[in-house]
């Protein structure tokens, strides 16, 4: 039978219809005259109450119907009686889909902690919490593909299994299909992976950035948006194994273009959320964050602050005693560091060329020979949101970095090709899609912001 979802029934507009509603029981009081079950089916933070005249229903079936069982009730919408909603059901038909036994069922009407909740990730979406934050998710990966379409991005589906580290970092998932305890030995006892699947060593992709690159020199301007992978044994709330990037890439733009397209994009999905996920973002600001909506309206109200790398550092050095990591001129920022540049601007800021031996080979060069033509996006709490650069469109000094930082040249022939036929200035970022829903919710870690966390020691969903 056709049913109505609870966001239309709450609507004023729906009094004096006759509708079913289906979906999960999140409390049911009453007594011997009157029963109040409120039903939640997903498609928004509140819940529909159902009033049900117990005298019309078996009373065993009524005993059935307790917190976590799955319903259909159909009755007519009328004005609520009571605060807190404009609509409630008054309940004509009802019928239990599956029941949920009282002492084994873990969200019974109490308070969880986010830990527990990791425990059982196959139920916790049916909270209050996870449901706000995977609408909030939705809505933002539907805004991520909306803003890039209506700016003439074209989508592109980089691979997930591929030959070569974009980041040079090493720290990659092997795919392999060779027997794991007596695999093929070349002569000097290291496995012989032309015996593999792809007839060489292959690994889960920690970025599209270089395939997209390729992209953007035939169709100006890309994005990707899909999984990426880091064997980082890192056990922090920042950090996952699997999680999600976004990554543009367009040709003809450099650094200021760059800036201002990853400024262009955050505002865009900030105001997206709060104009599309309101309820759900009140409800995590009330819970768990009461800065949040005041967070998110003051990355709308100014310009991101701009300065480089060498001018933060010249900030940091007079408040060295208050940072546990050191700083200096040459070091990576810590968060500690970033946080403390956006609460001195008082909101985002975009830092740029940095010293070129911490970031990676493919960032284009500055005439100083010190630099590059780097770009992190700092934000509120977060630390870093977005990292990019303009790229190295000249082969030889391409060639040249990736010779210094021992980056094989034959895994990468055809990223260097691109340098030889028809190279042109371009740029791009990575904007981790965890880190903003972070933000945008206000969860304080990471594997709350993704269905099913992938960590180390945790597979398990």
């Amino acid at each position: 039978m056709k049913h109505t979802p609870v966001k239309v029934l709450l609507q004023a507009t729906s009094i004096g219809n006759m509708a079913t509603v289906k979906g999960w029981v999140r409390t049911k009081r009453g007594n011997k005259n009157v029963a109040f079950i409120a039903i939640n089916d997903g498609s928004i933070i509140h819940n529909l109450q159902c009033v049900v005249d117990p005298s019309q229903y078996d009373e065993e079936l009524l005993k059935r119907i307790g917190t976590g069982a799955c319903v259909s009730a159909t009755g007519i919408i009328v004005a609520s009686q009571g605060s807190g909603q404009a609509t409630e059901m008054q309940v004509t038909a009802l019928e239990l889909y599956g029941e949920a036994d009282a002492e084994t069922y873990p969200l019974q009407k109490k308070g969880h902690t986010l830990e527990f909740l990791r425990e059982i990730a196959h139920l916790r979406p049916r909270t209050n919490t996870f449901g706000a934050v995977l609408r909030v998710r939705h809505h933002m990966a539907f805004a991520i593909n909306k803003f890039f379409n209506d700016q003439g991005f074209f989508y592109l589906h980089t691979p997930i299994i591929t030959g070569s580290d974009a980041e040079g970092a090493g720290e990659m998932f092997r795919v392999s299909t060779l027997n794991a305890k007596n695999p093929p030995l070349n002569d000097d006892g290291t496995i012989n992976y032309k015996e593999d699947f792809f007839g060489k060593e292959t690994n889960l992709t920690v970025s599209g950035q270089l395939e997209g690159e390729l992209g953007a020199m035939a169709l100006g301007k890309i994005y990707t948006f899909g999984p990426t992978f880091r064997a980082e044994n890192s056990n922090t709330p920042r950090h996952l194994a699997e999680f999600w990037m976004i990554e543009p890439e367009v040709a003809f733009n450099e650094l200021e273009d760059n800036m201002n397209l990853a400024e262009d994009m955050l505002k865009y999905l900030i105001a997206y959320a709060l104009e599309h996920c309101y309820d759900d973002i009140e409800f995590l600001n009330n819970l768990y964050d009461k800065e949040l909506i005041a967070r998110l309206q003051s990355v709308l109200a100014n310009p991101f602050k701009r300065m480089t790398y060498t001018e933060a550092i010249e900030v940091l050095i007079p408040n060295i005693g208050k940072f546990e990591f050191p700083v200096e001129w040459g070091t990576d920022l810590q968060k500690e560091h970033e946080n403390f540049l956006v609460s001195h601007f008082g909101g985002p800021v975009i830092l740029t060329d940095y010293p070129k031996h911490i970031k990676a080979f493919y960032m284009k060069q500055n005439d100083d020979g010190k630099t590059v033509r780097a770009m992190d996006v700092l934000f509120p709490w977060i630390g870093e949101i977005i990292g990019g650069s303009q790229r190295e469109e000249n082969h030889e000094k391409l060639l040249t970095r990736m010779n210094e930082m021992n980056i094989p040249e034959h895994d990468l022939w055809w990223y260097l090709e691109t340098r030889k036929f028809g190279t042109c200035p371009h740029a791009g970022f990575g904007l981790g899609f965890e880190r903003l829903i972070l933000f945008v919710t206000g969860m304080s870690n990471i594997r709350d912001v993704i269905p099913f966390p992938r960590t180390p020691k945790n597979a398990e969903f």
